[in-house]
C-alpha cells in the first residue's frame, strides 16, 4: 500500500490566525498602520458584509479575504480589507480584484476602505501593487500595500529573534512552500518549528494555537509523521514539557469541524455557513461534538448557536 503524501492546504490555518491574533498581524506585518488604529476600542470582523458585496463576483479563484472593522485613533471609524493571497503561481487578474473588492465595499457602505495584501506565492518576482487605466484623461490609479512573504527568506535571524506569533507564521510557511518535494526536510524544518516555540516560553494557549499552525502547515506522510511525534516526545522529555497531546486533540478538533462544516452547508445553506467563523473559535472539543450531534435535530442556526452561548455562560468546574 502506497504511503501517501497529504497535500498542505495553506488557507484555513492562515485564516484561523487572523481570526485569532488580528492585532499581533497588523503590528507584525503593517507596523505604520497598527500604530493608527485604536486598539482600545476593539476590533470587529465583518464576514456577512464582505459576502454579501463579493458574492455575485466572478473574479478569479477564492483567497481568504477579510473585512475588519477599525477605529483611527481620532475616532474615525473605517474598514480595513484584508486580501491574503496564498497560492503558488502569479494570477493575472489580482489586482483588478482588490480594486473591485475596495470599491464595491466604498459604494455599498461609504466607508474609508484600506485594501492590503499579502501575497505567499513562490514566484519572487510577482508583486502586484496597482491598477488602473487612463482613457481620454479619466484616469484610475488604485495602489495598495503589498507584503511579499518570500522576502522573509532573507531576514531569518529577525524572525527568529521575535515574539509576534507571526514570526512563527512566516517560519512555517517559508518552510511549507521550500520542502513541496522534500519531506524529509520538511519533518526535521517542522521539528526546528517546534523546538523553537518550547525554548521561547510561550504561553501554553500560544503554544497550542502555533502547533495547530505549524501540523497544518507542514503536513508528512504518515512514516515521517510518526517520527517526528516520536522526536516531538523525546525533546519535551528533555525540556520538561508535555504538548504532544495537543497533536491529538488539534487533530480531533478539525475533524470535528470538517463534520460541522459540512452539516451546516447540507442543512442551513448560506445561514449556517456564516455560523461556522463562530464555532471555529471554540477548543472544547466535547462542546464541538454537542454542535455536530445537534445539527440532524435543529431547526434554525440560532438554535445551534445557543448551544455555545449557553456553555460561555456556565461557570466551569474546579
Amino acid at each position: 500500500m502506497t504511503n501517501k503524501t497529504p497535500q498542505t492546504e495553506y488557507d484555513s490555518p492562515w485564516k484561523q490566525m487572523l481570526q485569532l491574533y488580528f492585532e499581533d498581524f497588523m503590528q507584525f506585518f503593517f507596523p505604520q498602520a497598527h500604530t493608527q488604529i485604536d486598539w482600545s476600542r476593539g476590533f470587529e470582523f465583518l464576514d456577512q458584509e464582505l459576502q454579501q458585496v463579493v458574492r455575485d463576483a466572478e473574479l478569479g479563484k477564492r483567497l481568504i479575504d477579510k473585512l475588519v472593522k477599525i477605529y483611527r485613533i481620532g475616532g474615525e471609524e473605517s474598514w480595513l480589507l484584508i486580501h491574503l493571497e496564498i497560492q503558488s503561481q502569479e494570477e493575472t487578474d489580482f489586482p483588478k480584484r482588490m480594486f473591485v473588492y475596495n470599491y464595491r465595499i466604498f459604494d455599498r457602505y461609504d466607508r474609508s476602505v484600506a485594501s492590503c495584501a499579502i501575497l505567499g506565492d513562490d514566484n519572487i518576482n510577482w508583486r502586484p501593487s496597482q491598477f488602473g487605466y487612463d482613457l481620454f484623461g479619466c484616469t484610475v490609479n488604485f495602489q495598495f500595500p503589498v507584503i511579499k512573504l518570500l522576502d522573509y527568506q532573507q531576514r531569518l535571524s529577525e524572525l527568529e529573534a521575535s515574539r509576534n506569533p507571526f514570526a512563527t507564521v512566516v517560519m512555517a510557511h517559508l518552510a511549507a512552500v521550500q520542502t513541496r518535494s522534500n519531506r524529509s526536510q520538511r519533518k526535521q524544518s517542522k521539528l526546528n518549528l517546534v523546538r523553537r516555540l518550547y525554548e521561547q516560553g510561550f504561553e501554553r494557549e500560544a503554544v497550542v494555537n502555533l502547533l495547530a499552525f505549524i501540523d497544518w502547515m507542514l503536513t508528512l506522510p504518515l512514516d515521517l509523521e510518526l517520527e517526528f511525534k516520536r522526536e516531538v516526545e523525546q525533546l519535551e522529555a528533555q525540556l520538561r514539557m508535555q504538548y504532544v497531546t495537543s497533536f491529538e486533540r488539534i487533530a480531533r478538533i478539525e475533524s470535528l469541524l470538517k463534520g460541522i462544516a459540512l452539516g451546516l452547508k447540507l442543512k442551513f445553506g448560506t445561514p449556517g455557513q456564516n455560523l461556522l467563523p463562530e464555532i471555529e473559535l471554540l477548543e472544547d472539543f466535547r462542546l464541538l461534538e454537542s454542535i455536530l450531534a445537534a445539527i440532524e435535530t435543529a431547526d434554525t442556526v440560532d438554535e445551534l448557536r445557543s448551544i455555545y452561548q449557553t456553555a460561555d455562560d456556565t461557570p466551569s468546574e474546579n
